[in-house]
C-alpha cells in the first residue's frame, strides 16, 4: 500500500459513540507495550503518528487512522499491564467489546503477541474472546529483532502452542526496527480484507 494520506479521525474514550465508518476497518489488539503504536508507525510509514511511550497503557482510547481514504487502521487500548485500576480496566473491556460487537465495517483483527516470552494468560483470554467475536485473528509476532535468527521457528512455534491457535491461523513475525513483515501485513489486507 502506498501511504498518500493519514488522518487520525475519531478518538473514542470509554462513553464516546463509535462512529458509523463507511471504509473497512482493520482493528489491532494486544498487551500494553507489545509494540502495537510502533507496529501502526511502521504500517503508516510514519516515525510517531501513533503515541509511543516508554510507560505501558498509553493508549487508552479507540484510535481511527483514515488511510488514503481507503480504510481505517484501529488501534485498540492495550490490555494488561497498565498501572490503572480494575474499574478503568473493566471500562476499556467494555469498550473493546462495544467495537467488536458494534462496528459494521470490522473486516480483521490483528492480535499482537511478544514473540520473546510464552503467551500471557490475558493474550490467550484476548484471542478466545475475539475468536467468540466471529473473528479469526491474526496473529503479529512482535520483537522480531529480538531474537537470533536461528531462534525465531522455535518462538513461532511456542506461541502457536501456547495459544492453542486454530487450525490455519497466521502467524507474521514482525520487528518494527527492521520493517520484516510489514509487507506482508499490508499484502494480507490488501488481498483478503480490501
Amino acid at each position: 500500500m502506498v501511504i498518500k494520506n493519514i488522518n487520525l479521525e475519531t478518538v473514542c474514550g470509554i462513553t464516546s459513540k463509535l462512529p458509523e465508518n463507511e471504509l473497512p476497518e482493520i482493528a489491532f489488539a494486544g498487551k500494553s507495550n507489545v509494540g502495537k503504536s510502533s507496529l501502526i508507525n511502521a504500517l503508516m510509514n510514519r516515525k510517531s503518528y501513533a503515541r509511543i511511550s516508554a510507560t505501558p497503557g498509553k493508549t487508552q482510547t479507540i484510535n481511527f487512522y483514515n488511510i488514503n481514504d481507503e480504510m481505517y487502521l484501529v488501534d485498540l487500548p492495550g490490555y494488561g499491564y497498565a498501572k490503572v485500576s480494575e474499574k478503568e480496566k473493566a471500562q476499556w473491556g467494555n469498550l473493546i467489546e462495544r467495537y467488536l460487537h458494534g462496528s459494521k465495517q470490522l473486516k480483521a483483527v490483528f492480535l499482537l503477541i511478544d514473540i520473546r516470552h510464552e503467551p500471557s494468560a490475558n493474550d490467550k483470554m484476548m484471542y478466545e474472546w475475539i475468536v467468540e467475536h466471529g473473528f479469526h485473528p491474526i496473529i503479529i509476532a512482535t520483537k522480531l529483532d529480538k531474537l537470533k535468527r536461528s531462534q525465531v521457528q522455535k518462538h513461532v512455534k511456542m506461541v502457536k502452542e501456547g495459544m492453542n491457535l486454530i487450525q490455519g491461523t497466521r502467524i507474521i513475525p514482525f520487528s518494527s526496527i527492521s520493517k520484516q513483515g510489514r509487507d506482508e501485513i499490508w499484502e494480507l489486507v490488501e488481498t483478503e480484507f480490501l
